[in-house]
């Protein structure tokens, strides 16, 4: 079967088995226009105490860089700004409530499921399904020893902070947070797919994550095939969370890439296919070439 909205969330909040990064080879793009060399990183956001450390090759094209990219600057935040900034967009309004936003099955599959943890499900009464099931997802990690301070971005991050290299971002926080929202009339399919990927989870990204430590990058396309179905919710899923962000993200580093080196560090599963970063790249110009680690 398939897999959707949830196969993003993991692609972006991936789930690891214990591995050590400076083993690895993680794909490295090199992009070239006008003389000017650029790079183009796919990420994950969560691990464990096993990740730490960059592989050689990807800091030494950070510190060849004279900016570092990503999808959002989570570094310059403390917690307490993204907690105000999020709650607002999570929040349900006008008398909604978890309740009604789910089928009586799907409310009690959840409720059953917090029960497990021994957590009262009306303590999310007023929250957007998708905020819960994230909920449900950062519990699942925690509870197997991963978490976002390990994850490849806040590497990233803290390499370039450590080297003083300036950091674009590409969205803000409400800009990610509001795409999920785009999909609210979607609540009973993003809680089927949630429920779904749990149920497999070790099974279905163990190909997935072997892929992403060697740069298998045909394999990551054909994960990206079986993440989308033909649906409405498929097709919509894709369109806000992968294509609409790609174009976007394009048209705003296209003259900076002309001008600077960037290093650009986003989610893996947005370099793939026709709509992912590395073909638009070329199709403005841009030469993208897949870097040997010991380039």
């Amino acid at each position: 079967m398939k897999k959707t909205f949830w196969s993003l969330l993991y692609i972006c909040f991936a789930f690891f088995t214990q591995l050590c990064l400076a083993n690895t080879t993680p794909a490295l793009w090199q992009v070239e226009k006008n003389g000017v060399t650029s790079y183009l990183f796919g990420t994950v956001h969560v691990g464990d105490e096993a990740m730490k450390g960059l592989p050689s090759y990807v800091e030494q094209a950070i510190s060849r860089s004279d900016k570092v990219v990503v999808e959002v600057d989570i570094s310059a935040l403390s917690p307490m700004q993204i907690q105000q900034r999020s709650m607002p967009l999570m929040m349900l309004r006008n008398g909604r409530t978890l309740e009604t936003e789910l089928s009586s099955k799907n409310y009690q599959r959840l409720s059953d499921y917090f029960a497990q943890k021994s957590i009262n499900i009306a303590m999310f009464s007023g929250l957007k399904p998708w905020a819960v099931l994230l909920t449900m997802v950062q519990i699942e990690y925690q509870n197997a020893g991963y978490s976002e301070q390990n994850g490849i971005d806040k590497q990233v991050l803290a390499k370039a902070n450590a080297i003083g290299k300036p950091i674009m971002e590409l969205e803000s926080l409400e800009q990610q947070l509001e795409m999920f929202s785009a999909l609210d009339n979607y609540a009973d399919e993003m809680v089927n797919d949630t429920f779904r990927q749990l149920k497999d989870l070790d099974h279905y990204f163990a190909r997935l994550i072997s892929a992403w430590k060697q740069g298998d990058t045909d394999i990551l396309r054909q994960y990206y095939h079986d993440a989308f179905d033909d649906s409405e919710f498929g097709q919509l899923n894709e369109h806000i969370l992968l294509i609409e962000r790609n174009q976007n993200w394009v048209a705003q580093l296209n003259q900076p890439m002309q001008q600077q080196s960037l290093f650009i560090a986003v989610g893996a599963l947005h370099l793939p296919e026709k709509n992912g970063l590395v073909n638009l790249l070329r199709e403005q110009g841009f030469t993208v070439t897949k870097r040997q680690p010991s380039q």
